[in-house]
């Protein structure tokens, strides 16, 4: 599989493998099941923030930058895991309300040790928002590898201010956004966008039958002005290689929201895709992918597929909170 990074780039990094439109059964829309599923910013916890961390932990203001040594240190011993733990968000950005904090690991953490390492990664939020860490089995890792915090209400509050401690490790500041909710209707084939207490109807076209777009909430993970999609190297011969514009992805499995010149006279009426949201080709995906921030909520409603697995991207929305907890070794927390 290929991927042309040659054009324009957001904060957000796209998936590791890249996309061609598909119908497979565990993977609809514009790649195979290549890429970690999670946007990455290093290895570890990167130096500035390791750096930085101790004078961040004492010197922020407690106007919601969220004092990092405002708590006291777990009791339990801090897990040898953190050490190379990658975040994927980095320090300083803003995100949309639909972000999670993820967090993975290089090999799986034994079920004995994730109470500790949910203890360990300590969340401060401006609104003292109750969440919790759950174990999200990743599309591309193996179980225990991944560990999303989210808020008990449905996505974050626009502005709160974040800080992430990753033990002795570093720490992480960021910021939520504006909400941006897009719902995507595949019966109805438009998609309304709701910010800004503002609503904008789209028309757009979905999967064709046989290539149903996933039903569910996604978020955004990244998005890139230009991407190479073959459909050649998702087992569907020659229908298409090519490069496609403004695109936004939405999952590890590759579904995107995309530019495509078959919206042109579908969009609205029928659809037409192998899986991915086409737009039309007189600036309609360009100024949707303009709009779009990483973290931002995409729905999809009416499509006659399962819902989007938690693991393939940032599904975890599709949980209620009781199976969000049922994953949760530690339990729900408070974040002031």
């Amino acid at each position: 599989m290929h991927l042309d990074r040659s054009a324009g780039r957001t904060a957000g990094r796209v998936g590791a493998a890249v996309a061609a439109c598909t119908a497979l059964l565990s993977a609809v829309g514009c790649s195979t099941d290549a890429g970690t599923g999670v946007r990455t910013s290093g290895d570890a916890p990167d130096a500035r923030a390791s750096a930085t961390a101790a004078a961040k932990a004492a010197g922020a203001d407690n106007d919601g930058s969220a004092k990092a040594s405002a708590r006291p240190a777990p009791s339990v011993p801090e897990p040898a895991e953190l050490a190379q733990a990658r975040v994927h968000i980095s320090d300083g950005q803003t995100v949309g309300v639909g972000m999670p904090i993820s967090v993975t690991f290089s090999r799986p953490v034994p079920a004995a040790d994730r109470k500790a390492v949910e203890s360990w990664l300590r969340v401060q939020t401006s609104s003292g928002t109750r969440g919790a860490w759950s174990w999200v089995k990743d599309h591309n890792l193996l179980d225990g590898q991944r560990v999303d915090f989210r808020p008990d209400t449905t996505y974050w509050q626009p502005g709160t201010r974040i800080t992430l401690r990753v033990g002795s490790h570093g720490v992480r500041q960021f910021t939520i956004g504006r909400s941006l909710v897009a719902t995507v209707d595949a019966k109805t084939h438009t998609m309304t966008v709701r910010t800004g207490g503002k609503a904008m109807s789209i028309p757009v076209t979905t999967g064709a039958p046989g290539t149903d777009t996933w039903n569910g909430t996604m978020v955004v993970m990244d998005k890139a002005s230009k991407v190479h999609m073959d459909s050649r190297t998702v087992g569907l011969g020659d229908a298409y290689n090519g490069d496609y514009y403004w695109a936004v992805h939405l999952t590890t499995s590759g579904t995107y929201v995309h530019q495509n010149p078959h919206a042109d006279t579908a969009a609205g009426h029928s659809n037409v895709t192998h899986g991915c949201v086409g737009l039309a080709t007189d600036g309609t995906a360009r100024r949707f992918y303009d709009q779009v921030m990483v973290g931002d909520v995409i729905k999809v409603t009416g499509a006659n597929k399962d819902t989007v697995a938690v693991g393939n991207g940032y599904g975890d929305w599709n949980l209620t909170w009781k199976q969000w907890l049922a994953h949760s070794a530690a339990g729900e927390t408070t974040t002031a």
